[in-house]
């Protein structure tokens, strides 16, 4: 029987998902700039055996037409956020065993500086680190930002991520050799001169010279996490990422996304079967069904179409409501659109011969935003519900998306995490053991290993 993985979608931000709920009662979400509201969130997903939480981000917001999405400001729909990184020393003196990944893009800063970040945290956490790898999000947006004349093409963003994640992970692993940090007292050497490597990198995109100065950390290498389901952003995954998140549509097309991705992996020599793959989840469960129906009912009752029609642009750069509502996707191809440079899975999933009117897709995407599946029932039910789709797509785990957190979170410790915890289901890290031991269920199990494709074709330093 298949141990499933749990993890805690948020952001440092109002709300997650795309949708609006911290204007609910029993939302706390709101006060995302309180240290106690995430010591209390990390507290309550520790104790309920949540393998991490983890921490979405970025600089875009969602535009539609050439501004900013009015709604998206007045309603804080992927609008307003602070840095959760900072988050994580804190919460990792609040916690033992509870992992944290964290967002970040690699087309904003040099790999150096996102490498040296890393190391730090992952000494901070004791080795309870990942990384989410993202080529950005609301690229259009980013781009403005940062003062660029135009977005960076789809593919090429990708092919920069590839160079960025292994001149990172060559100064992991390889710029100090495991014996090089000696700090002894009596002797007063720090380090062997002989163990710490120079390096020289020149890429197509990044290039370094010279000696990464951050002392190795329990990991070295942070937990490699990436998200996206295009063609390209698979083809990302099966080659650099140890955990992969799944865009969760229908379990059908969830289960091909899954397979063809340890497919690819496979024909790269790793271990298909040992990827981690993961969707996101909405959870209303309550001790009865009629609750937990109705909490469904009242979340459902505060999204719009203004609210779906944001989120999709920042997503994807597509405005559906200026769309003909009774004609498909296919009218932004016919007229030259944006297709294929942002959110392409979240586009190419509404293609094809059975492709919904833009009146469907509203339809479908309200309330769900960016969501992943969405369960609801008491916690036996939610519990078989779970069970159910992780057999229907061979995903070995999902990312809970509070809604009305933490109060939604504390329920599903409460209800559902015990009864997965009998049925075989959990399997609880202990105190000490790293983020990268516990996703791999094999302790000691710290280091990323030379045989990963990133070190395989990475320059070995002098």
């Amino acid at each position: 029987m298949k141990t499933l993985h749990f993890g805690v979608f948020e952001v440092m931000g109002p709300q997650v998902g795309g949708t609006l709920s911290w204007p609910h009662p029993l939302s706390a979400s709101i006060d995302y700039a309180d240290p106690q509201h995430w010591i209390r969130m990390a507290r309550t997903v520790e104790d309920a055996g949540f393998d991490f939480l983890f921490f979405a981000g970025g600089y875009g917001y969602p535009i539609v037409g050439d501004d900013i999405s009015r709604v998206a400001v007045e309603r804080g729909i992927n609008f307003a956020g602070l840095d959760p990184d900072y988050l994580i020393p804190m919460l990792a003196q609040a916690t033992s065993r509870l992992g944290f990944v964290v967002t970040m893009p690699t087309g904003v800063d040099h790999p150096v500086q996102l490498a040296r970040r890393f190391t730090t945290l992952d000494h901070l956490t004791r080795g309870r680190i990942g990384w989410n790898i993202v080529t950005g999000a609301s690229q259009n947006a980013v781009a403005d930002v940062f003062g660029h004349d135009e977005m960076v093409p789809h593919d090429v963003r990708y092919a920069m991520a590839r160079e960025f994640v292994e001149l990172a992970a060559t100064m992991w692993e390889s710029s100090w050799s495991d014996d090089a940090l000696v700090a002894d007292r009596v002797t007063g050497e720090f380090a062997r001169r002989d163990g710490v490597r120079r390096l020289d990198y020149a890429g197509e995109h990044y290039s370094s010279r010279g000696y990464y100065t951050a002392p190795p950390s329990p990991q070295r290498t942070p937990v490699l996490f990436q998200a996206g389901t295009s063609p390209t952003g698979r083809a990302f995954a099966a080659g650099s990422a140890e955990c992969v998140f799944v865009q969760a549509t229908t379990p059908t097309r969830t289960a091909s996304a899954v397979a063809d991705i340890r497919r690819l992996a496979d024909e790269r020599g790793r271990d298909g079967a040992g990827l981690k793959l993961m969707a996101g989840m909405t959870v209303f469960v309550a001790e009865t069904a009629d609750r937990a129906r109705e909490l469904e009912a009242e979340f459902d009752a505060m999204q719009t179409d203004e609210i779906v029609a944001a989120l999709y642009a920042g997503n994807t750069g597509i405005d559906l409501l200026s769309l003909d509502p009774d004609r498909t996707l296919h009218q932004v191809l016919d007229a030259g659109g944006p297709v294929g440079q942002m959110g392409t899975s979240n586009i190419e999933r509404f293609l094809g011969d059975d492709a919904p009117m833009v009146r469907e897709i509203l339809d479908q995407l309200r309330g769900r935003g960016t969501r992943g599946f969405r369960v609801v029932g008491d916690g036996a039910s939610v519990a078989d519900q779970i069970e159910r789709l992780a057999a229907e797509t061979d995903l070995d785990g999902f990312l809970i998306e509070p809604v009305f957190a933490p109060s939604d979170l504390e329920a599903f410790g409460r209800l559902v995490m015990p009864i997965l915890r009998g049925r075989g289901r959990l399997a609880d890290a202990r105190p000490g053991e790293t983020l990268r031991a516990r996703m791999t269920q094999t302790p000691e199990n710290d280091r990323l290993g030379s045989a990963h494709p990133v070190i395989a074709a990475a320059p070995v330093p002098a």
